[in-house]
C-alpha cells in the first residue's frame, strides 16, 4: 500500500488537534499525520506528544521556535515527506473547517482519476461555505477571481488549503524558490504545478467556519497574496535541479 501523509500546521490549536488526529486515523487506508507546530504557547505540541505514545508509527511532530509562516511550515513538511518515501502528501488545517472524511476523495482524484494534484474546492460547484461572515466569503471568492484573471489560471479555489499532491509534483517543484509565506503560498504552489505541466483537479467540498479556536487570517496575509500574484505573472518558473 502506498504511503500517505497528512501535514497539519498548527499554532494554538489545543482545542482541535487531538480530535482532528483521531478523525484522520479513523479513516480506512492507514493515513499518517505530521504536525508542524510553530511554538504554540498553549500546549498543542504537548498534546501531540501524548498521542504519539499510542500512535508512534503513524503520528509525527516537528516543533519550530515561532510563527514562521504557513508556507514555510508546509515546505518543511514536504521535505520531510519526500525524505520518508511518502507517495501522496496532503495539506489540511486543524480546525475542522474542512472534513477529514473528504481525504479519500482527494486521494481518488490523484490515484484513480489521473490528476497529479487535487484541490478540495469551495467554489468549483457554486459557493459551498457555511457560517462564514459575508465579508470573508466575498474576499475569498473575489481573490480566486483575481487569480484567474491575472494568471489565466482555471482553478476556481486557488487559495484552498485542502490539497493532495502526488510525490512527483513535490519532487519537481523547486521548494527553495517558493517565496510566499502566508495564504499566497497556496496560490503559488498550485500555479507553479500548473506551469510545470502537471494536471490539477478540483474536488467539490463544503467549508464550515471553525467552531473552536481562533482564525489566523490577517490583512497582511491578503496583501502578500495580492502583490505576490502580480509577481508570479512575470516570474519564470523552473523545475528543481
Amino acid at each position: 500500500m502506498e504511503k500517505k501523509l497528512v501535514i497539519i500546521p498548527t499554532y494554538n490549536e489545543i482545542e482541535n488537534i487531538s480530535k482532528i488526529i483521531a478523525a484522520v486515523f479513523a479513516l480506512e487506508g492507514a493515513y499518517h499525520v505530521l504536525v508542524i507546530d510553530d511554538g504554540s504557547p498553549v500546549g498543542t505540541a504537548a498534546a501531540v506528544k501524548a498521542l504519539q505514545q499510542e500512535y508512534s508509527e503513524r503520528l509525527f511532530l516537528i516543533e519550530r521556535s515561532g510563527k514562521l509562516g504557513l508556507g514555510t511550515a508546509y515546505v518543511a513538511g514536504f521535505r520531510w515527506a519526500l525524505d520518508h518515501a511518502y507517495v501522496y502528501i496532503f495539506e489540511m488545517d486543524a480546525d475542522f473547517s474542512l472534513n477529514p472524511a473528504d481525504l479519500p476523495r482527494l486521494l481518488e482524484a490523484c490515484r484513480d482519476g489521473g490528476a497529479d494534484m487535487s484541490v478540495g474546492s469551495r467554489y468549483c460547484d457554486g459557493i459551498n461555505v457555511v457560517n462564514w461572515p459575508m465579508g470573508r466569503i466575498l474576499m475569498s471568492y473575489c481573490a480566486s477571481i483575481y487569480v484567474r484573471t491575472v494568471l489565466g489560471f482555471k482553478i476556481y479555489d486557488s487559495t484552498a488549503g485542502f490539497v493532495c499532491y502526488s510525490r512527483k509534483v513535490l519532487e519537481t517543484i523547486d521548494l527553495d524558490a517558493v517565496r510566499m509565506k502566508g495564504y499566497g503560498f497556496q496560490i503559488e504552489l498550485k500555479y507553479t504545478a500548473h506551469k510545470l505541466g502537471f494536471r490539477l483537479a478540483e474536488v467539490p467540498v463544503i467549508f464550515v467556519n471553525r467552531k473552536e479556536g481562533t482564525s489566523k487570517m490577517s490583512g497582511s496575509i491578503f496583501g502578500e497574496a495580492f502583490w505576490g500574484v502580480l509577481a508570479l505573472r512575470f516570474r519564470k518558473l523552473r523545475p528543481a535541479k
